[in-house]
């Protein structure tokens, strides 16, 4: 099993109205813009969609109203992991049956497994469902990091079929590339490496930066691919600012205040993140008007 998601794939936020609930027709309207504007699928309920404080229900009735908007338009990909085993393959049950694409799994936070201990866990997962899965390998918020070796002994399973990986390492990337089969996908988990990890051998982005400029990125990585390597590094260098100022801060906390910069009802984050200071909101809107966003 090796499904095809695309190369550009966003990182959902989770809108919210001013008494910070779910707003699920910010949600459905967001996700269409998304689809429209570059994007080949959706991950929702993953890091920026702050999946941590997102009740079970709550993100269940996020993966239906997507799926029900774009679905068959677009790869809706859920985010089931979790630090425990047990609550992510109910949860991961529960996105099969409103008819998500695949799922998205993260590394166990905050517990810290070992490496035998990721394996059985995302092997555990894995054989709860018929879905394809993709691993997410976030070391900086996790504290643990998936090792490559690891890695390849989970693409031996059949629906383990992608990594979005966000170490920020490119040695680690030239690892897994060197050791998993071809049609294994790598997807950078940051912006500012993307072309780099294509460089090595990846397939695309889990993107941040594609809910303002997804097309200029379906762009750049068609550039690539393509042979241009001129224009895809213009490109990368063109909205690198934009890549790094969505960062100035925890994410997604800033994308949102970009969205809610332009036009978007984003909301503002759930507690314990919080907004943008004002100095951070202003440097934002300037990397904003820069690249003509405003």
């Amino acid at each position: 099993m090796r499904n095809e998601f695309g190369r550009v794939l966003t990182a959902m936020i989770t809108p919210f109205n001013k008494n910070l609930e779910v707003n699920i027709e910010q949600a459905r309207k967001l996700a269409r813009h998304l689809v429209q504007s570059g994007s080949d699928g959706l991950v929702i309920a993953g890091t920026t969609g702050e999946s941590p404080t997102l009740s079970k229900e709550e993100k269940i009735e996020l993966f239906r109203a997507v799926v029900e908007e774009v679905g068959g338009k677009a790869a809706v990909i859920a985010g089931t992991g979790g630090s425990s085993t047990t609550e992510s393959i109910a949860l991961t049950r529960a996105a099969q049956r409103v008819g998500v694409d695949a799922v998205m799994l993260v590394a166990p936070y905050y517990n810290k497994p070992s490496q035998e201990g990721l394996y059985r866990h995302f092997k555990a997962v894995a054989e709860s469902t018929e879905l394809p899965i993709i691993l997410y390998n976030i070391p900086g918020r996790t504290a643990i990091n998936v090792l490559p070796q690891t890695v390849v002994r989970l693409a031996k399973t059949e629906n383990i079929v992608a990594i979005k990986e966000a170490s920020g390492s490119l040695d680690q990337v030239s690892e897994l590339r060197r050791s998993l089969p071809d049609d294994f996908a790598i997807y950078s988990g940051d912006d500012s490496i993307t072309l780099p990890i294509l460089a090595l051998g990846g397939k695309g982005v889990i993107s941040v930066a594609s809910h303002l400029v997804g097309l200029r990125i379906q762009e750049m990585v068609n550039a690539f691919t393509a042979g241009n390597t001129t224009l895809a590094t213009e490109i990368h260098l063109e909205l690198f600012p934009l890549f790094k100022g969505l960062f100035i801060t925890t994410n997604p906390a800033p994308v949102k205040a970009a969205l809610n910069l332009t036009g978007w009802q984003a909301g503002s984050p759930r507690l314990p993140l919080v907004e943008v200071t004002r100095s951070e909101k202003e440097t934002i809107k300037t990397i904003l008007e820069d690249l003509r966003l405003m």
